[in-house]
């Protein structure tokens, strides 16, 4: 994985070359081409092996992001990840590092601040104050620093920007979900201990990018999730996909919790590796 001067100084031309450009998203909705600009590593986590960058939101708040990138020239397949409603942590620039290895640049991107819920005692926390406030997982503001990241993404040096991937846990994955649900696209996305509420069955057939779906057989309020985040939520929704004859995968972990993930380092190992699996065969061909 590479880190270091000549990754540095590339993201920082990336200041002046990335400026005010509107475009029409696939969505339809015009946006602004994203700043992105070298930052500092925040408080505890100076040494990380990654790159850390600005990416401003307008009018949101400016997203911290750890970028993990494999050695080699490239370009990279690249995916954004998301974290959960427990907040920015030192587990996902593990993931994002864990990812790099096998060559996928991966960008770990704290899209809020702050953190809730009962999963935050599973992470280290990283602070990112600059970024945006909390947003609902499927309202305009998630969607808005989903995209501004995916189009950030694109710009980054080594990534190949017609290689695009999402991957988000918990809130993180249903910000990914609603982002795809509104007719927008990448080419590929993982979510994890997503939430799936029986509505969503309805937009299956507008779906355009594979999906796969890692989820415990044991999600639970008390270990992080809610009440759509229960496996018979994600197998409704996986039932939907497979009905209306779009491409997912599936893992079901039995006796998996919301946050095993984190908690379980078997969990872990495989879910990288189903992971890596993925995404290597979408973000490739």
């Amino acid at each position: 994985m590479r880190s270091g001067g000549a990754l540095t100084a590339a993201l920082g031309m990336l200041l002046v070359l990335v400026c005010a450009v509107t475009r029409a998203s696939p969505g339809g909705v015009t946006t602004t081409a994203p700043i992105v600009s070298p930052a500092v590593a925040p408080s505890g986590a100076e040494a990380l092996a990654v790159q850390w960058v600005n990416v401003t939101v307008p009018q949101r708040g400016v997203v911290l992001a750890a970028v993990a990138r494999p050695n080699g020239a490239g370009p990279f397949a690249t995916v954004v990840i998301l974290h959960g409603s427990h907040g920015f942590a030192h587990e996902y620039v593990r993931l994002a590092r864990d990812l790099a290895q096998s060559g996928v640049q991966a960008i770990a991107a704290c899209w809020f601040r702050g953190s809730a819920g009962a999963g935050s005692r599973f992470i280290t926390p990283i602070d990112c104050p600059m970024s945006p406030p909390m947003p609902g997982a499927s309202s305009p503001e998630a969607v808005q620093v989903v995209d501004t990241l995916v189009q950030a993404a694109r710009t980054l040096p080594g990534a190949s920007p017609d290689r695009i991937g999402l991957l988000g846990h918990s809130r993180g994955a249903g910000a990914v979900l609603t982002y795809l649900l509104g007719g927008r696209s990448v080419t590929a996305a993982v979510l994890n201990s997503g939430g799936y509420p029986r509505q969503l069955a309805d937009l299956a057939p507008t779906l355009g990018t594979p999906l796969l779906i890692l989820h415990g057989t044991a999600d639970d309020p008390a270990d992080g999730g809610v009440a759509v985040t229960k496996v018979e939520m994600a197998r409704g929704f996986e039932a939907a996909l497979r009905a209306a004859g779009k491409s997912v995968e599936t893992v079901y972990y039995e006796g998996g919790r919301h946050n095993g993930l984190f908690s379980d380092d078997a969990q872990y190992r495989d879910e990288v590796r189903q992971i890596l699996a993925f995404l290597l065969r979408r973000l490739r061909s």
